[in-house]
């Protein structure tokens, strides 16, 4: 039995810059099909800025096809309008997919830098020295916002199998599979901490 090519959209909303990254899933193998950022005028009206993020959504839909959304979760910080505007964003893009019967899943911005590189609190620039790693990347990087919302669809994708990655090493006898949490502690009962 073959398993069906799954697609997902990530998203990395924001109301000002909005990054998205299309990952295509063949079993465990993935590769990236686009990543990019949509600059939003700042000056520009907050609702007009909503449109521009629906309609971009919904012109990925229809070109990649996603099988599902995944969507990082607003951080919360201190200013409240920045993350009433952050709300919002999300949710234009949560009602595009959900309008396109894609399932969503939203997910924090820890599980997502906790999934890519095992650390919660790593920087940008280690998620993004990760993914180089677990997905064969074209791109330059310009925009961390899109790298972000790559990282977001591959945490997506080893949520959904129990997986973590496995990044190639220049050491062969080093370069070891493994297949989930419970086979990396059963191989590794002395990281294990009591």
């Amino acid at each position: 039995m073959t398993q069906k090519r799954k697609i997902i959209l990530g998203i990395d909303p924001g109301t000002v810059i909005m990054g998205f990254g299309i990952l295509a899933c063949d079993g465990n193998r993935l590769s990236m099909l686009d990543m990019d950022v949509v600059k939003l005028n700042g000056k520009k009206d907050m609702f007009e800025r909503l449109g521009i993020i629906n309609q971009t959504i919904q012109s990925l839909i229809e070109r990649y096809q996603p099988t599902a959304v995944a969507i990082e979760a607003p951080f919360f910080g201190k200013n409240v309008q920045s993350m009433l505007k952050l709300g919002r964003a999300q949710g234009v893009a949560i009602a595009v997919a959900m309008s396109n019967q894609i399932p969503v899943s939203e997910y924090s911005p820890k599980k997502v830098k906790q999934s890519i590189t095992g650390n919660g609190n790593s920087d940008k620039e280690q998620v993004w020295k990760m993914l180089n790693r677990i997905v064969p990347l074209k791109h330059t990087l310009r925009y961390y916002d899109a790298s972000d919302a790559l990282a977001v669809a591959v945490c997506h994708h080893f949520a959904q199998h129990g997986t973590i990655p496995s990044a190639p090493t220049k050491k062969k006898k080093a370069a070891r599979a493994v297949s989930s949490w419970e086979t990396f502690l059963k191989n590794n009962p002395e990281r294990l901490r009591k």
